[in-house]
Protein backbone atom coordinates (compact mmCIF):
# COMPACT_ATOMS: atom_id res chain seq x y z
CA UNK A 1 0.00 0.00 0.00
CA UNK A 2 1.38 3.25 -0.94
CA UNK A 3 1.02 6.41 1.28
CA UNK A 4 1.04 9.95 0.45
CA UNK A 5 0.41 13.71 2.06
CA UNK A 6 -1.94 15.98 0.07
CA UNK A 7 -0.21 19.61 0.66
CA UNK A 8 -3.45 22.09 -0.16
CA UNK A 9 -7.09 22.14 0.17
CA UNK A 10 -8.07 23.43 -2.99
CA UNK A 11 -10.50 21.73 -5.46
CA UNK A 12 -7.65 20.28 -7.86
CA UNK A 13 -6.32 18.59 -4.24
CA UNK A 14 -9.61 16.86 -3.40
CA UNK A 15 -8.47 14.28 -6.17
CA UNK A 16 -6.53 12.88 -4.39
CA UNK A 17 -8.65 12.49 -1.50
CA UNK A 18 -11.07 10.89 -3.15
CA UNK A 19 -8.80 8.50 -5.20
CA UNK A 20 -7.66 7.09 -1.63
CA UNK A 21 -11.29 6.58 -0.34
CA UNK A 22 -12.24 4.79 -3.76
CA UNK A 23 -9.12 2.53 -3.90
CA UNK A 24 -8.29 2.28 0.15
CA UNK A 25 -6.65 -1.27 -0.26
CA UNK A 26 -4.15 0.84 -2.99
CA UNK A 27 -3.64 4.52 -1.15
CA UNK A 28 -3.72 6.21 2.07
CA UNK A 29 -3.64 9.79 2.55
CA UNK A 30 -3.67 12.59 4.84
CA UNK A 31 -3.71 16.18 4.40
CA UNK A 32 -1.26 19.37 5.23
CA UNK A 33 -3.70 22.43 5.59
CA UNK A 34 -2.52 26.08 6.28
CA UNK A 35 -5.87 26.33 8.58
CA UNK A 36 -8.29 24.27 11.10
CA UNK A 37 -10.81 25.67 8.96
CA UNK A 38 -9.57 24.44 5.56
CA UNK A 39 -8.76 20.26 7.28
CA UNK A 40 -12.10 20.93 8.36
CA UNK A 41 -13.58 21.69 4.86
CA UNK A 42 -10.91 19.31 2.74
CA UNK A 43 -11.99 16.41 5.36
CA UNK A 44 -15.64 17.44 4.94
CA UNK A 45 -15.45 16.87 1.18
CA UNK A 46 -13.18 13.92 0.99
CA UNK A 47 -14.05 11.80 4.36
CA UNK A 48 -9.59 11.36 4.49
CA UNK A 49 -8.28 13.24 7.54
CA UNK A 50 -6.40 16.21 7.24
CA UNK A 51 -3.81 18.24 9.90
CA UNK A 52 -2.15 21.71 10.10
CA UNK A 53 0.38 20.13 11.99
CA UNK A 54 3.76 19.59 10.27
CA UNK A 55 5.18 16.85 12.89
CA UNK A 56 1.71 15.08 12.71
CA UNK A 57 2.11 14.83 8.85
CA UNK A 58 5.62 13.79 9.01
CA UNK A 59 4.50 11.13 11.57
CA UNK A 60 2.42 9.92 8.82
CA UNK A 61 5.92 8.34 7.35
CA UNK A 62 4.57 9.25 4.01
CA UNK A 63 6.15 7.22 0.30
CA UNK A 64 5.68 10.50 -1.04
CA UNK A 65 4.06 13.79 -1.14
CA UNK A 66 1.21 15.44 -3.07
CA UNK A 67 2.06 19.35 -3.98
CA UNK A 68 -1.69 20.51 -5.65
CA UNK A 69 -1.35 24.35 -4.34
CA UNK A 70 -1.92 27.43 -6.28
CA UNK A 71 0.37 27.39 -9.52
CA UNK A 72 2.53 30.33 -8.51
CA UNK A 73 3.66 28.11 -5.57
CA UNK A 74 3.93 24.93 -6.95
CA UNK A 75 7.85 25.41 -7.47
CA UNK A 76 8.39 26.72 -4.21
CA UNK A 77 6.55 23.66 -2.57
CA UNK A 78 8.04 21.42 -4.78
CA UNK A 79 11.65 22.21 -3.53
CA UNK A 80 10.31 22.50 -0.21
CA UNK A 81 9.31 18.92 0.00
CA UNK A 82 12.41 17.90 -2.30
CA UNK A 83 14.76 19.65 0.60
CA UNK A 84 12.59 17.66 3.29
CA UNK A 85 13.91 14.17 1.44
CA UNK A 86 10.49 13.32 -0.39
CA UNK A 87 9.47 11.93 -3.66
CA UNK A 88 6.74 14.41 -5.15
CA UNK A 89 3.98 14.57 -7.56
CA UNK A 90 3.56 17.59 -7.99
CA UNK A 91 0.00 19.34 -9.56
CA UNK A 92 0.53 21.15 -12.96
CA UNK A 93 1.77 23.23 -14.14
CA UNK A 94 5.43 22.42 -12.36
CA UNK A 95 6.44 25.86 -12.49
CA UNK A 96 5.02 29.52 -13.66
CA UNK A 97 8.04 31.48 -14.49
CA UNK A 98 11.56 30.18 -16.57
CA UNK A 99 13.88 30.52 -13.46
CA UNK A 100 11.44 28.39 -11.54
CA UNK A 101 11.35 25.62 -14.35
CA UNK A 102 15.12 26.29 -14.38
CA UNK A 103 15.43 25.59 -10.55
CA UNK A 104 12.95 22.70 -10.69
CA UNK A 105 15.34 21.05 -13.17
CA UNK A 106 18.54 21.24 -11.00
CA UNK A 107 16.77 19.79 -8.33
CA UNK A 108 16.93 16.61 -10.04
CA UNK A 109 20.27 17.43 -11.34
CA UNK A 110 21.59 18.26 -8.33
CA UNK A 111 19.97 16.20 -6.00
CA UNK A 112 19.15 13.55 -8.10
CA UNK A 113 15.21 14.55 -6.61
CA UNK A 114 12.41 12.60 -7.87
CA UNK A 115 9.98 15.06 -8.87
CA UNK A 116 7.12 13.99 -11.21
CA UNK A 117 4.24 16.32 -12.65
CA UNK A 118 0.92 14.69 -12.72
CA UNK A 119 -0.10 15.51 -16.48
CA UNK A 120 -3.11 12.15 -17.01
CA UNK A 121 -4.73 13.31 -20.08
CA UNK A 122 -3.02 11.07 -22.18
CA UNK A 123 -4.11 8.24 -19.31
CA UNK A 124 -7.45 8.71 -20.07
CA UNK A 125 -9.07 5.76 -21.54
CA UNK A 126 -9.89 6.92 -24.46
CA UNK A 127 -6.94 9.02 -25.47
CA UNK A 128 -4.81 6.21 -24.52
CA UNK A 129 -6.77 4.11 -27.14
CA UNK A 130 -5.74 6.72 -29.98
CA UNK A 131 -2.39 7.25 -28.69
CA UNK A 132 -1.68 3.40 -28.79
CA UNK A 133 -3.16 2.87 -32.37
CA UNK A 134 -0.74 5.94 -33.63
CA UNK A 135 2.20 4.36 -31.82
CA UNK A 136 1.57 0.76 -33.57
CA UNK A 137 1.21 2.87 -36.86
CA UNK A 138 -2.15 2.38 -37.85
CA UNK A 139 -2.60 5.23 -39.64
CA UNK A 140 1.31 6.14 -40.56
CA UNK A 141 3.48 8.41 -40.09
CA UNK A 142 1.33 11.89 -38.08
CA UNK A 143 2.03 15.16 -40.06
CA UNK A 144 -0.25 17.35 -38.98
CA UNK A 145 -2.85 18.28 -35.86
CA UNK A 146 -5.73 20.18 -34.06
CA UNK A 147 -6.00 20.14 -30.57
CA UNK A 148 -9.38 22.20 -29.39
CA UNK A 149 -9.27 19.42 -26.06
CA UNK A 150 -7.57 21.13 -23.02
CA UNK A 151 -5.74 24.47 -22.08
CA UNK A 152 -1.98 25.37 -22.21
CA UNK A 153 0.45 22.99 -20.52
CA UNK A 154 -1.97 20.11 -21.09
CA UNK A 155 -2.26 20.82 -24.61
CA UNK A 156 1.07 20.81 -24.94
CA UNK A 157 1.68 17.09 -23.74
CA UNK A 158 -1.24 16.10 -25.95
CA UNK A 159 0.18 17.92 -29.06
CA UNK A 160 3.55 16.42 -28.22
CA UNK A 161 1.67 12.77 -28.62
CA UNK A 162 -0.34 13.60 -31.62
CA UNK A 163 2.41 14.04 -33.97
CA UNK A 164 5.12 12.55 -32.16
CA UNK A 165 7.64 14.93 -32.01
CA UNK A 166 9.47 14.36 -28.61
CA UNK A 167 12.11 16.56 -27.67
CA UNK A 168 12.06 18.40 -31.04
CA UNK A 169 11.98 22.43 -31.43
CA UNK A 170 9.22 24.78 -32.40
CA UNK A 171 8.31 28.33 -33.30
CA UNK A 172 4.76 29.59 -32.44
CA UNK A 173 2.52 32.66 -32.97
CA UNK A 174 -0.71 33.40 -32.32
CA UNK A 175 -3.38 35.43 -31.14
CA UNK A 176 -6.27 35.94 -28.23
CA UNK A 177 -9.58 36.46 -28.80
CA UNK A 178 -12.44 38.07 -26.33
CA UNK A 179 -16.14 36.94 -27.06
CA UNK A 180 -18.66 35.65 -25.39
CA UNK A 181 -21.22 32.11 -25.17
CA UNK A 182 -23.85 31.21 -23.19
CA UNK A 183 -22.89 29.85 -19.51
CA UNK A 184 -24.76 26.42 -19.07
CA UNK A 185 -22.48 24.76 -16.78
CA UNK A 186 -19.97 25.25 -13.73
CA UNK A 187 -18.17 22.83 -10.98
CA UNK A 188 -21.53 24.01 -8.64
CA UNK A 189 -24.36 23.70 -10.80
CA UNK A 190 -26.04 23.86 -14.44
CA UNK A 191 -27.51 27.40 -15.69
CA UNK A 192 -30.62 28.12 -17.46
CA UNK A 193 -31.53 31.45 -17.60
CA UNK A 194 -29.45 32.46 -20.88
CA UNK A 195 -27.10 34.75 -18.90
CA UNK A 196 -23.88 34.79 -20.66
CA UNK A 197 -19.74 34.79 -19.75
CA UNK A 198 -16.81 35.79 -21.45
CA UNK A 199 -14.99 33.29 -24.08
CA UNK A 200 -11.36 34.27 -24.12
CA UNK A 201 -10.13 31.81 -27.12
CA UNK A 202 -6.59 31.03 -27.67
CA UNK A 203 -5.35 30.37 -31.48
CA UNK A 204 -1.95 29.12 -31.43
CA UNK A 205 0.00 27.72 -34.79
CA UNK A 206 3.30 25.90 -34.01
CA UNK A 207 5.54 24.72 -36.38
CA UNK A 208 7.80 21.93 -35.06
CA UNK A 209 11.62 21.41 -36.61
CA UNK A 210 10.50 18.18 -39.01
CA UNK A 211 7.93 20.35 -40.48
CA UNK A 212 5.22 19.40 -38.65
CA UNK A 213 2.26 21.27 -37.48
CA UNK A 214 -0.06 21.75 -35.03
CA UNK A 215 -3.03 24.38 -34.43
CA UNK A 216 -4.50 24.82 -30.97
CA UNK A 217 -7.35 26.41 -30.40
CA UNK A 218 -9.04 26.66 -27.02
CA UNK A 219 -10.87 28.82 -24.68
CA UNK A 220 -11.96 27.83 -20.93
CA UNK A 221 -15.50 27.23 -21.33
CA UNK A 222 -15.40 23.99 -23.13
CA UNK A 223 -14.44 22.30 -20.02
CA UNK A 224 -17.97 22.71 -18.77
CA UNK A 225 -20.88 23.99 -20.89
CA UNK A 226 -23.04 21.80 -22.96
CA UNK A 227 -22.95 23.89 -25.80
CA UNK A 228 -19.05 23.91 -26.41
CA UNK A 229 -17.72 20.84 -27.52
CA UNK A 230 -14.03 19.36 -27.60
CA UNK A 231 -11.66 18.20 -30.46
CA UNK A 232 -8.86 16.14 -31.32
CA UNK A 233 -7.82 15.51 -35.14
CA UNK A 234 -4.40 13.80 -36.33
CA UNK A 235 -3.79 13.83 -39.90
CA UNK A 236 -1.16 11.04 -40.86
CA UNK A 237 0.07 9.53 -44.11
CA UNK A 238 -2.28 6.69 -44.36
CA UNK A 239 -5.47 7.91 -41.91
CA UNK A 240 -6.79 10.35 -39.58
CA UNK A 241 -7.69 10.68 -35.99
CA UNK A 242 -10.57 12.80 -35.68
CA UNK A 243 -12.55 12.53 -32.49
CA UNK A 244 -13.55 9.04 -31.69
CA UNK A 245 -13.67 7.70 -35.18
CA UNK A 246 -10.23 6.54 -36.77
CA UNK A 247 -9.49 6.26 -40.39
CA UNK A 248 -6.88 4.48 -42.23
CA UNK A 249 -6.16 2.23 -45.14
CA UNK A 250 -5.38 -1.71 -44.61
CA UNK A 251 -2.26 -3.72 -45.48
CA UNK A 252 -4.03 -4.16 -48.80
CA UNK A 253 -5.01 -0.23 -49.15
CA UNK A 254 -8.11 -0.71 -48.48
CA UNK A 255 -10.45 2.23 -46.59
CA UNK A 256 -11.60 1.66 -43.27
CA UNK A 257 -13.13 2.85 -40.12
CA UNK A 258 -12.94 2.09 -36.52
CA UNK A 259 -14.73 3.33 -33.26
CA UNK A 260 -12.41 3.95 -31.00
CA UNK A 261 -13.07 2.29 -27.42
CA UNK A 262 -11.92 3.32 -24.33
CA UNK A 263 -8.82 1.45 -22.94
CA UNK A 264 -7.95 0.23 -19.91
CA UNK A 265 -4.07 -1.43 -19.82
CA UNK A 266 -3.63 -4.73 -18.23
CA UNK A 267 -1.63 -3.50 -15.48
CA UNK A 268 -4.31 -0.24 -14.30
CA UNK A 269 -7.61 -2.96 -14.40
CA UNK A 270 -7.42 -3.24 -10.46
CA UNK A 271 -7.95 0.45 -10.87
CA UNK A 272 -11.50 -0.28 -12.60
CA UNK A 273 -15.00 0.43 -11.11
CA UNK A 274 -18.03 0.50 -11.50
CA UNK A 275 -18.54 3.65 -12.90
CA UNK A 276 -16.05 3.68 -15.45
CA UNK A 277 -17.67 0.43 -16.84
CA UNK A 278 -20.71 2.19 -17.10
CA UNK A 279 -18.78 4.92 -19.03
CA UNK A 280 -17.54 2.30 -21.52
CA UNK A 281 -20.88 0.72 -21.97
CA UNK A 282 -22.22 4.22 -24.22
CA UNK A 283 -20.97 5.19 -27.10
CA UNK A 284 -21.04 9.12 -27.93
CA UNK A 285 -19.07 11.22 -30.42
CA UNK A 286 -18.00 13.53 -28.42
CA UNK A 287 -14.75 13.77 -26.73
CA UNK A 288 -15.76 15.03 -23.25
CA UNK A 289 -14.09 13.11 -20.49
CA UNK A 290 -15.43 12.08 -17.00
CA UNK A 291 -14.55 13.32 -14.02
CA UNK A 292 -14.65 9.71 -13.15
CA UNK A 293 -12.29 9.05 -15.87
CA UNK A 294 -10.03 11.31 -14.66
CA UNK A 295 -9.96 10.16 -11.49
CA UNK A 296 -8.64 7.10 -12.60
CA UNK A 297 -6.12 8.70 -15.20
CA UNK A 298 -4.00 10.18 -11.72
CA UNK A 299 -4.70 7.03 -10.00
CA UNK A 300 -2.65 5.41 -12.24
CA UNK A 301 0.34 7.77 -11.82
CA UNK A 302 -0.13 7.70 -8.04
CA UNK A 303 0.23 3.53 -8.26
CA UNK A 304 2.90 3.71 -10.40
CA UNK A 305 4.88 5.64 -8.11
CA UNK A 306 5.23 2.30 -6.59
CA UNK A 307 8.12 1.65 -9.28
CA UNK A 308 9.44 4.77 -9.57
CA UNK A 309 10.56 4.93 -5.88
CA UNK A 310 11.68 2.11 -6.32
CA UNK A 311 14.30 3.07 -8.72
CA UNK A 312 12.33 2.17 -11.97
CA UNK A 313 10.70 4.23 -15.08
CA UNK A 314 9.07 7.74 -13.88
CA UNK A 315 5.37 7.95 -14.48
CA UNK A 316 6.14 11.48 -16.39
CA UNK A 317 9.85 12.33 -17.07
CA UNK A 318 10.60 15.95 -15.83
CA UNK A 319 11.35 17.40 -18.90
CA UNK A 320 8.22 17.05 -20.76
CA UNK A 321 6.34 18.52 -17.40
CA UNK A 322 9.21 21.47 -17.60
CA UNK A 323 8.43 21.89 -21.82
CA UNK A 324 4.23 21.79 -21.06
CA UNK A 325 5.41 24.52 -18.31
CA UNK A 326 7.36 26.43 -20.68
CA UNK A 327 4.73 26.13 -23.49
CA UNK A 328 2.41 28.19 -21.20
CA UNK A 329 4.56 30.50 -20.61
CA UNK A 330 5.09 31.21 -24.36
CA UNK A 331 1.70 31.17 -25.55
CA UNK A 332 1.06 33.99 -23.05
CA UNK A 333 3.85 36.08 -24.73
CA UNK A 334 2.28 35.18 -28.02
CA UNK A 335 -0.58 36.44 -27.82
CA UNK A 336 0.56 39.75 -26.64
CA UNK A 337 2.39 39.60 -29.64
CA UNK A 338 -0.37 38.91 -32.35
CA UNK A 339 1.02 36.06 -35.27
CA UNK A 340 5.08 37.40 -34.46
CA UNK A 341 6.98 34.23 -34.02
CA UNK A 342 8.15 33.30 -30.43
CA UNK A 343 10.90 31.32 -30.23
CA UNK A 344 11.62 29.12 -26.74
CA UNK A 345 14.51 29.78 -25.22
CA UNK A 346 17.64 27.73 -24.38
CA UNK A 347 16.60 25.94 -21.54
CA UNK A 348 19.14 22.85 -19.57
CA UNK A 349 16.87 20.13 -20.51
CA UNK A 350 17.34 20.61 -23.75
CA UNK A 351 19.79 17.71 -25.05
Amino acid sequence: MLSFLIIGSGYRSEYYGRIAMKYPELFRAMFLCRSEAKAAMITAHTGVCATTDHAEALSFSPDFVVVAVDKEHVADVTEEWVLRGFPVVAETPVGSSVEKLRRIWRLQEERDAKIVCCEQYHRNPLLAAGFADLADGLMGRPLNGYLSFAHDYHAASLIRRMLMTGSEEYVLRGERRTGHVSETDSRTCAYYDGHTTAEVRDLIHITFASGKTAVYDFAPPQYRSFIRSRHLTVRCERGEWSDRIEYYLDEENIPRKKMLEPLIPKRYRLLDTQALRDIRRTWAPELQPDTQEDEYAIATMLLDMKDYIAGGETPYPLWEALEDALFSILLEEAVKKPWQEIVPPRMPWHI
